[in-house]
């Protein structure tokens, strides 16, 4: 695979609808990734409809990709979605309030954003190696399960707030 050109590449194309729970991401360049919820009834937390990875397939450029969902309960840490395509691993985890940190073979290659609408804005780091599959990769997987989450003190203040009213 090879980095992207020090030129910015044009913006992915991204494809999201809510209430069929499809992202498909493309783009001239980029591999083509999509996100499907095969079944089950969608909730109303997670854009793409569902954490079960049992109900989603991935695939880029056709062929099958391995995902792996987290819960997503109290911590940040627990809404990451870890996802292994050929030989490279990847992860989206949480690491601000609106952000998460997408990382590739343990490297962290930027933030991306997005508030379940399917726009997606992503901030690389300077100095990392951002493959083609990677921009892909992180749209698609920030836009299917969103971005950021709160700070567990802040979710555990909710929780109390709530039983005291």
């Amino acid at each position: 695979m090879n980095a992207l050109p020090d030129v910015t590449p044009e913006e992915p194309v991204v494809e999201f609808d809510a209430d069929a729970g499809t992202v498909t991401v493309s783009g001239e360049g980029l591999p083509a990734v999509a996100l499907r919820r095969t079944g089950g009834k969608a909730n109303d937390h997670t854009p793409v409809g569902t954490r079960d990875a049992g109900l989603l397939t991935l695939a880029v450029d056709g062929e099958p990709a391995r995902i792996s969902i987290a819960k997503g309960r109290l911590t940040r840490r627990s809404y990451r979605v870890d996802v292994r395509c050929g030989t490279a691993k990847y992860r989206l985890a949480p690491d601000s309030i609106a952000g998460s940190r997408l990382v590739r073979d343990g490297r962290r290659l930027g933030t991306l954003m997005c508030d379940g609408d399917g726009r997606v804005e992503a901030d690389w780091h300077d100095g990392a190696k951002v493959l083609p599959l990677d921009v892909s990769m992180g749209y698609a997987l920030a836009a299917g399960f969103g971005t950021g989450a709160q700070p567990m003190w802040m979710t555990a203040t909710e929780i109390v707030a709530d039983l005291l009213n």
